[in-house]
C-alpha cells in the first residue's frame, strides 16, 4: 500500500517554536508514533507531507524509508494529499494518516486497509460530545452519504455522534481523480479531503466504515492541554498492560514510560518512576519511589531504593542500590553488589558481593569481588586532559576518605588506611596508608574580619 502522513500544520495553539508533530507523547515525537504504526503495515511507500518547520522536521525524523512532499502554502487536507500524489503508485491502496494523531493502533489500520480493497473506507468513532469533528451523514438504510464539517453542518447534522477521524483508505487511482475535482467553496475556503466521500457516493463506489477501539485512538493534538491529556492516556494504557502482565504498580496513575519497559514476574514499581529508552526489569525486581532508569537492565531480585538514577548501565541479580545512588553510562554490577546513598559510579565494572555504601565517587574503575569501599572514597580518574583507570582487586578494603590517583592498582586482599591518598600501587595483603604527621601549633589565632 501507499501511506500518506499529513504533518504540515503550524500548530499555532501550541505556542511553541517546535513544530507541532515533534512534541512528544510517552517520550517520542507525535509523528514518530504515527510512522511506527505505518511501518508495522509494511507498506510500499510512506510519504510525509510537511510544511511549517520543515527543516527541523526532516532533520529529526528523516529515514531511508521515508519520502517527503512539501505543502506550501497549506490549503487544506485535500491539497496536502495532492502534494504526495506524484510519489504514490496508482496500483496500490492509499492510506491517509495524521502526524498529530499518535495513538492510532496498527490492528485498526489493518482492518481499515482490508475494508478498502474495492471501496473507500473511513475510520469513525462514536463520541458523546462530537463538537469540532466532521459528522458521518447516513441515509435511512445506514449507507454513508457524506461527511460534513462542524462549521458547515446544520443543527440536525451537528446532533450526529458518529464522527470522522480523518483517517481513510481508498484506491489510489480513484483518489487522484477525486482530488482533481475538489472545491474550496466552504467556510474555511480549504480543499477538504473528506469531500471525496461525496464523490465516491456519486460514482457508486462502496463506502465502508471501521470503528476505532475508542476515542483515545483517534484523538489529535492542537494544544498543550490536549498533549497532556494524550500523555496521561498513553501512560495509563501502558500501566494497564503492565498490570495485566503481572507487574504490581503502587499507583498506575503515577507512572511514566518514555520508551520500552520489559518486566519479568513479580516486579514491583513504586510511584513517580520514569523509564526512558529500553529498560529491562527481571523477575522480582523492586523499584522504589522517584527512580529514573534510562537504557538499563536490572537483574532478578535487585532492589532499588528511592531516588536512584541509572543510565546506560547493567545491574546484576540480588543487588541493593540506593537511595540517592547514581549509576552513569558504562557501569556494570555483578550479583549481590551494594551501592548506597550518594554513591556515584561511572564506566565502572564491579564484581560480585562488593559494596560502596556511602558518599563515594568511583569512575573508570575495575572493582573485584568482596571489596569494601569506605565513605568519602574517590577515584581521581581525570587529570584535566586524560582519563585513567583504577583497579581494585578481590577482597580489598578501602578505608574512608581515601583518594586513589589513577592509574593505580590495589592488590588482592590489600587494606588502605582511612585518609590515604594513593599515588602508587598498593601491594596485596598489606596495609598501605599515607598521612601527614599530626601537629598542634600553639599561639595560632584565627584570622579576624577586617573593618571596612
Amino acid at each position: 500500500m501507499n501511506i500518506v502522513i499529513l504533518a504540515a500544520g503550524q500548530g499555532k495553539r501550541m505556542h511553541s517554536n517546535l513544530p507541532k508533530v515533534l512534541h512528544e507523547v510517552a517520550g517520542k515525537a507525535l509523528l514518530a508514533h504515527v510512522i511506527d504504526a505505518a511501518r508495522s503495515l509494511t507498506p510500499q511507500t510512506i510519504c510525509v507531507v510537511y510544511g511549517h518547520g520543515g527543516d527541523a522536521l526532516r532533520a529529526s525524523i528523516d529515514a531511508p524509508d521515508l519520502l517527503w512532499a512539501l505543502q506550501e502554502p497549506q490549503l487544506g487536507t485535500g491539497h496536502a494529499v495532492q502534494q504526495a500524489m506524484p510519489q504514490l503508485s496508482d496500483a496500490q491502496t492509499t492510506l491517509v494518516l495524521y502526524g498529530d494523531v499518535p495513538l492510532i493502533q496498527a490492528a485498526t489500520l489493518q482492518s481499515l486497509v482490508h475494508a478498502a480493497r474495492d471501496a473507500l473506507a473511513i475510520l469513525t468513532v462514536d463520541l458523546i460530545n462530537p463538537g469540532g469533528y466532521g459528522r458521518i451523514v447516513r441515509n435511512a438504510a445506514g449507507e454513508v452519504l457524506r461527511i460534513v464539517e462542524q462549521k458547515d453542518a446544520t443543527a440536525e447534522e451537528r446532533a450526529i455522534c458518529e464522527v470522522n477521524s480523518g483517517i481513510i483508505a481508498l484506491p489510489t487511482a480513484r483518489l487522484a481523480e477525486w482530488l482533481r475535482g475538489l472545491s474550496n467553496d466552504n467556510a474555511q475556503q480549504e480543499y477538504y479531503l473528506t469531500d471525496v466521500v461525496g464523490m465516491a457516493v456519486i460514482a457508486g463506489v462502496p463506502i465502508r466504515t471501521v470503528s476505532a477501539q475508542g476515542e483515545w485512538e483517534v484523538l489529535g493534538v492542537n494544544s498543550k492541554v490536549q498533549l497532556a491529556e494524550l500523555e496521561r492516556i498513553a501512560q495509563r494504557r501502558t500501566a494497564d498492560r503492565l498490570l495485566e502482565q503481572g507487574v504490581r504498580l503502587a499507583d498506575p496513575a503515577r507512572l511514566d514510560v518514555r520508551g520500552e519497559l520489559l518486566c519479568g514476574r513479580d516486579v514491583f514499581i513504586d510511584v513517580n518512576c520514569v523509564f526512558e529508552g529500553k529498560v529491562v526489569l527481571d523477575e522480582a525486581v523492586e523499584i522504589g519511589p522517584c527512580c529514573v532508569l534510562k537504557n538499563a537492565s536490572i537483574g532478578a531480585g535487585t532492589r532499588l531504593a528511592a531516588f536512584t538514577h541509572i543510565e546506560d548501565a547493567i545491574v546484576g541479580p540480588d543487588g541493593v542500590i540506593g537511595p540517592f545512588a547514581r549509576l552513569r553510562p558504562g557501569t556494570e554490577l555483578a550479583a549481590g553488589v551494594h551501592v548506597g546513598n550518594f554513591v556515584e559510579l561511572k564506566n565502572t565494572k564491579v564484581a560480585a558481593q562488593s559494596k560502596a555504601n556511602h558518599l563515594a565517587y568511583i569512575g573508570d574503575a575495575i572493582i573485584g569481588s568482596r571489596v569494601n569501599i569506605g565513605a568519602g572514597t574517590i577515584t581521581c580518574n581525570y587529570d584535566g586532559a586524560n582519563k585513567f583507570k583504577t583497579v581494585i582487586e578481590d577482597d580489598a578494603f578501602i578505608g574512608s576518605d581515601t583518594q586513589l590517583v589513577a592509574p593505580v592498582t590495589v592488590g588482592r586482599g590489600a587494606t588502605l588506611g582511612a585518609g590515604t591518598t594513593l599515588t602508587r600501587d598498593a601491594p596485596p595483603d598489606t596495609l598501605t596508608l599515607s598521612r601527614a604527621r599530626q601537629v598542634s601549633i600553639t599561639g595560632w589565632k584565627r584570622p579576624q574580619k577586617q573593618k571596612k
